[in-house]
């Protein structure tokens, strides 16, 4: 292209306002398109442009727009006619827009702005949120996140599959292995035959702190805090905590009050990080989380602790519970599905017959393809009978579990005669988080069936009493060292270099 079509066409962009308009890419943009004469004088240009108005622009790409090209307008363009035509608001940023081009543009506008949106966005892979009426924000398509009604309907067809525990237990019993395919974790990888990192014991008022790192895969640790009551007799549960998807990961305030009040209790509770998250940031970066390995990864973590665990000769291996929060709530759902040898589960704020985990460590492998298709809700299903806690809350995707996804749950635990062994606290007036109500019924929870002592941290009034819990500062909670300077030689840097322990992924 010449310098006077170049300084043309950048008049016209600054003219239109947007660097999506036609003018940026079409194939028709030249001066013979315009009727100009190209001379090749840059002034002679701008001269003719100034005679030249938007609207006779507009008429000339009107024209452009047949068969042969598609019909194509840049998705700026046409949100911009969306919300002229239907007198709405559609929110979005110039990088959700940039490059991207609907074609047969006008051929997809009906009567109705939501059917417009839809038929427009969809061959795109992208969707509005109604915010309120009238106001639209442009999303990314959530293959993760569906309509309640959708999700429902899903899970009502699943159903459909069993009519009793035989039958059930069939449909469980075909999905299980499954899950170990689809993670590849069929079969699992050799054990390291390394002991435990331990850091030295922390002693505090009625429990214990201690570090420890396992060795999952040779030169890639899981790492968390274990919390020990100081006294006890015989052998004690253990009450595993993986973290959610919260600022501070286990460092957190409510993470180490949760923990340090189970010890209090009676039990051990480990706090541990998902993958690329907390000290396993010193092997892998942050981002490295967002990939699918991540929940390949982070589940074979959560079965090596069970192994580590289940050999100590002071656990009781009759009551190994399992309990986090969003993304680790995901986490205990499958782990439970898992792995018999947890006897207890308490998801927190996760499961959602119509939300499936918007990070790849809950939904990057396929698992919910397992069975020919399964949500997170049949997957808590499987933990029958096995004491099941659902919080739940009225500001995120657990808003709606005590209408439908919970009787789900009633029905199947009613198989064994066991209803009452899975309970849903509903909290409609808060969101998500792992709030004080959440750690008390979580609390409740555990007294009732790991038969820990409630009274240890209750005040006079009879409510549980966190004040004595010590928080700790981040630092205190490292197995590795303040910079990491502990961690072993053999330690795998990199994703890539994790990516040869699965040789069979697919996540590149």
């Amino acid at each position: 292209m010449r310098l006077g079509e170049l300084l043309l066409k950048q008049v016209f962009l600054s003219l239109r306002g947007t660097k999506q308009s036609i003018f940026e890419r079409s194939e028709c943009f030249s001066s013979r398109a315009l009727g100009f004469a190209i001379t090749g004088r840059p002034f002679k240009y701008l001269s003719i442009l100034l005679l030249v108005s938007l609207s006779q622009i507009s008429q000339v790409f009107a024209q452009t727009q047949n068969t042969d090209n598609q019909y194509k307008k840049p998705l700026a363009d046409v949100l911009q006619d969306i919300q002229l035509r239907f007198k709405v608001q559609i929110k979005y940023a110039a990088p959700q827009v940039k490059d991207k081009w609907v074609n047969y543009a006008d051929w997809r506008f009906r009567a109705d702005v939501d059917q417009t949106l839809a038929n427009v966005l969809a061959p795109l892979d992208m969707k509005v949120n109604k915010e309120k009426p009238g106001v639209y924000k442009l999303k990314e398509y959530e293959y993760y996140r569906w309509e309640v009604q959708d999700g429902w309907a899903y899970l009502d067809e699943l159903a459909t599959k069993y009519t009793d525990k035989v039958s059930w237990e069939k449909r469980r019993d075909s999905i299980k292995p499954e899950l170990f395919q689809a993670l590849q974790l069929s079969p699992l990888p050799v054990k390291p035959n390394t002991k435990p990192i331990t850091t030295a014991k922390r002693v505090f008022d009625g429990y214990s702190v201690e570090n420890i790192a396992l060795e999952i895969l040779p030169g890639v640790w899981i790492n968390g805090s274990l919390y020990k009551p100081l006294k006890f007799n015989g052998k004690i549960p253990v009450v595993l905590s993986p973290d959610g998807h919260w600022s501070k990961q286990r460092y957190r305030a409510d993470c180490q009050i949760r923990c340090a009040t189970i010890a209090k209790m009676g039990a051990m509770a480990f706090s541990y990080d998902l993958f690329a998250w907390g000290e396993s940031m010193l092997q892998f970066k942050y981002e490295d989380h967002r990939r699918s390995l991540a929940q390949t990864v982070q589940t074979l973590g959560g079965i090596r602790i069970l192994d580590y665990f289940s050999s100590l000769k002071e656990t009781d291996t009759t009551r190994i519970g399992i309990s986090g929060g969003s993304g680790a709530g995901s986490h205990c759902i499958l782990m439970t599905a898992m792995d018999n040898r947890i006897k207890l589960s308490a998801p927190v704020v996760a499961m959602s017959s119509y939300f499936y985990g918007g990070c790849p460590c809950e939904s990057g492998m396929p698992i919910h393809q397992c069975g020919g298709g399964t949500d997170n809700v049949e997957l808590a299903a499987m933990a029958a009978p096995r004491p099941q806690l659902l919080v739940s809350d009225g500001g995120d995707w657990t808003a709606h579990t005590p209408e439908h996804d919970f009787p789900y749950l009633q029905k199947m635990y009613g198989y064994y005669g066991a209803t009452a062994n899975v309970e849903n606290v509903h909290l409609p007036s808060e969101g998500h988080d792992f709030g004080v109500n959440k750690r008390n019924a979580l609390y409740d929870f555990l007294v009732k069936n790991f038969k820990l002592n409630g009274k240890a941290v209750k005040d006079k009034s009879g409510k549980y009493d966190e004040s004595k819990v010590t928080i700790e500062k981040e630092n205190a909670l490292y197995v590795f060292g303040d910079k990491g300077e502990k961690l072993p030689k053999n330690a795998v840097m990199g994703f890539e270099n994790l990516e040869k322990l699965f040789p069979l992924s697919t996540t590149k």
